[in-house]
């Protein structure tokens, strides 16, 4: 069974400090909860977020620094 959406109304999302001045092609990301990571693309704000577990995204943000 699939788990319920989220509810992402309340969302305060932060763009890449690597976006352009005119805040395109960017991904944007939440984290309003400290047991996903919703993940968007600025261009489709209508569009599905990617939910990401948290344990998983502190492990991909730490491959790219690494």
């Amino acid at each position: 069974m699939r788990s319920p959406r989220p509810d992402l109304s309340t969302a305060v999302w932060r763009k890449s400090s690597y976006s352009n001045s005119d805040g395109g092609n960017c991904v944007e990301v939440a984290r309003n909860d400290p047991t996903i990571v919703p993940v968007r693309d600025s261009k489709h704000l209508a569009a599905p977020a990617l939910i990401i577990a948290a344990p998983a995204w502190t492990a991909f943000i730490s491959h790219l620094k690494g």
